[in-house]
């Protein structure tokens, strides 16, 4: 962490990530597109359930990137055995945070699909799926606790190989779930629902085999359950990061809401986008989650001049792959839409708005590897400025106002303008924030 070159470490750390990620964004898409076989509703049902969806796995991971944070900041400093208490306790809390969850988000389901839609079949749907796919929310959340455990420590071939076949049991299960293939029933969208829960159990397995037979710096220990002041730090680091990852689904919603008083295919599109993000981008964030323990290491171990170029080569690296990105959705908006509805009304809406919102991508690097960076150095705080910038406070003013001067195009447009300020804004946020950073000892 502290003397191996800068780049071969970031791409040992990052390299198993990206693939795992991209797998699970592969996932992502099979899913949405064995939905969409059953019916265009099913996969609206799917796009209005994103949000509530996208906001516990949010939970999750941000109180994930907390706990990843405190124990390799503890690591890196030579305090093990606040480490160990972050592990442990941070896992506890993993699993109440699942359990309660899992009740909410069960019970107002029903009210909030109907915000969006009077189609009863699709808020049906929406229900059934959601009445099992929240269930596994537990099994969720302690998965990506032992994930972010496993990450803090550097073992992130072990990430890669348990979410790998979490999300390839998915992939397996969900044709045959969903259709009834061979002694397989057929249930629908309950199937995807059930598909999506067992990769998550599946997933969770692995880690306890893992963490069972391998000999890692960090302990789970029942005299570490106390609550203490690490608690704190981890919450400090993991709310903000939990608000960074659930500014989406707020912005989906109120987009859903904006793009709704035109058609129901505004809706779709806006869904059908945010499934395809999710593969552009997580190869990205699978650049991000191997630089948070190499930075949040250096920063304990009082390293500040590797720290300024473990960030600049992340910047680098995270521009490339959202280059990319913007080609394909340039090149192939009609083919990537069509992946999920053959209407070819909403595939030529689905055209317009790829084509504008990936105009933003590449500059949208420097926010998404600066608000990385500072979840990585404790900053939770300045993190979630950036994040506010990006998901709210630029974006919904600027699509309600330029949808008024030219219809729903003007939603697609919000996006690409807000990457561009937001992304001046986060140059100076993380400069800031970085010079007043003070030294763990």
């Amino acid at each position: 962490m502290k003397t191996r070159p800068i780049f071969p470490l970031l791409l040992s750390m990052s390299l198993p990530m990206v693939i795992s990620m991209l797998v699970n964004s592969l996932y992502n898409i099979i899913d949405s597109f064995f939905v969409a076989k059953i019916s265009e509703d099913a996969m609206t049902s799917l796009s209005l359930v994103f949000p509530v969806q996208n906001f516990i796995s949010a939970t999750a991971i941000g109180f994930g990137i907390g706990i990843n944070a405190v124990i390799a900041i503890y690591l890196g400093a030579g305090r093990k055995e606040k480490a160990d208490i972050a592990a442990t306790q941070g896992l506890a809390l993993s699993a109440l945070h699942g359990i309660v969850l899992m009740i909410i988000c069960i019970l107002i389901m029903p009210a909030f699909l109907s915000m969006f839609t009077s189609n009863k079949n699709v808020v049906d749907l929406g229900v059934q799926y959601c009445n099992i796919v929240f269930t596994f929310s537990p099994a969720l959340m302690l998965a990506i606790a032992f994930e972010k455990i496993f990450q803090s420590v550097g073992r992130m071939k072990i990430s890669m190989f348990s979410m790998l076949c979490g999300c390839i049991s998915n992939i397996i299960l969900d044709p045959l779930l969903i259709f009834g293939v061979g002694f397989f029933p057929e249930m629908g969208i309950k199937g995807a629902a059930l598909a999506t829960g067992i990769g998550q159990v599946l997933t969770l397995v692995i880690y306890i085999i893992a963490y069972l037979r391998c000999e890692l710096p960090v302990k789970l220990s029942a005299k570490h359950k106390r609550p203490d002041g690490i608690i704190a730090k981890m919450y400090s680091i993991g709310i903000p990061a939990t608000l960074n990852l659930a500014l989406p689904s707020l912005l989906i919603s109120a987009l859903n809401g904006i793009l709704a008083a035109y058609s129901q295919s505004y809706v779709l599109v806006l869904g059908i986008y945010y499934k395809l993000q999710t593969f552009l981008y997580l190869p990205a964030n699978g650049v991000i989650q191997g630089m948070r323990p190499v930075i949040s290491f250096n920063y304990g171990a009082g390293e500040k001049e590797r720290v300024k170029k473990i960030y600049r080569i992340v910047l680098y690296m995270t521009g490339v792959i959202l280059a990319a990105g913007t080609i394909i959705c340039a090149l192939f908006p009609a083919k990537l839409i069509g992946l999920f509805t053959e209407n070819a009304d909403t595939i030529a809406i689905g055209k317009t708005a790829l084509r504008l919102i990936c105009i933003g991508f590449v500059i949208s690097a420097v926010s998404v590897t600066s608000s990385g960076a500072l979840e990585g150095l404790g900053m939770g705080i300045p993190s979630l400025m950036i994040s506010l910038c990006r998901f709210i406070a630029i974006i919904l003013p600027l699509a309600f106002f330029l949808c008024k001067l030219t219809g729903p195009t003007g939603v697609w447009n919000a996006f690409w303008i807000t990457e561009v300020v937001t992304a001046l804004i986060s140059v100076f946020i993380y400069r800031f924030s970085v010079s007043r950073q003070k030294d763990l000892k």
